[in-house]
Order: C-alpha cells, then structure tokens, then sequence
C-alpha cells in the first residue's frame, strides 16, 4: 500500500491524547474534547491528530463555536492541512458556526493557509494562567504570543 497517501480515521480521545502525548512539542494533551480526528497513512498506520473542544477563552465559548486546542504529527506530509479542514467539516456538521485555533506566533501557518483559515487576530504574550483565585502551574509556553486563526 502506499504510506505517503493519507487518510482521515476516527480516534478515542485516550489514543489522541496519547499521540499527543508522544508527538507535540510543547504542549501536553488537553483536558477535555468534544472529537478527534486523525490522519492515517495507507498502512492505517496513525500519522497526525487534531483535538477540537469548547474553546479555552470564555468570552468565545458561547455554543456555537469549537477551538482546535491540539493539533501534532510525525511529520507526515499535509497531515495538518487534512485534519483542519476535516475539523471544520465536522464541526458544521454537528451545527457548530465557528472554528478557531491559537498557533503560537513563529509557528508558519502554512497548515492553516492551505485549509483556508485565516488571521483574525493577534494575541500579545501573557505572564500565564495562574491568579491567587486559581492557583495554575505553567507548561513553559508562556510569555509566547500567539494568533488567532479562524475557518473559512
């Protein structure tokens, strides 16, 4: 079969966040979802997932839209631009009105470029997420500006 050919392929939230686990960079997997959506080569050998949940910023959680919280890969070729635009799909098709992702500025976007999506927004570098009301430890990514993407 040919590897280089990807697929889309339902995935468990254990076995995203396990892939996320083994594959992201700098994040760890995210505490909750409403679906993943993973890429498989022509093996069905897992090659990429993306984590789509209700978005971390409160102001857009308002029912209506998701947030892409994770999206990793081994580095198999389109794999990202695959599962974003999959995610957008599935996310209308559940009636959800908006999509948004938060890649960290540096990051090129070409993923998101080819699916389509969209600069919305600049988002300045925060201390973190920590306050004296609710104690949060850091994950090493803050002060990392960021941009806000949005599907077509």
């Amino acid at each position: 079969m040919n590897r280089s050919r990807l697929h889309l392929v339902p995935v468990r939230s254990r076995d995203a966040k396990e892939f996320v686990r083994t594959w992201h960079r700098h994040h760890p997997p995210p505490a909750g979802q409403i679906f993943a959506v993973g890429a498989a080569d022509g093996e069905g050998i897992l090659r990429a997932v993306a984590i789509v949940g209700r978005p971390v910023a409160r102001h857009f959680d308002d029912g209506t839209t998701l947030e892409v919280t994770r999206t990793a890969s081994d580095g198999a070729r389109n794999a990202n631009s695959l599962l974003y635009g999959a995610a957008w799909r599935a996310a209308k098709a559940l009636g959800y009105r908006r999509l948004i992702t938060y890649p960290q500025e540096g990051e090129s976007g070409a993923s998101l470029r080819g699916s389509g999506w969209r600069i919305i927004a600049s988002r300045p570098p925060r201390s973190g997420w920590h306050t004296p009301s609710r104690p949060r430890a850091g994950h090493g990514n803050d002060r990392t500006a960021r941009l806000l993407w949005e599907a077509p």
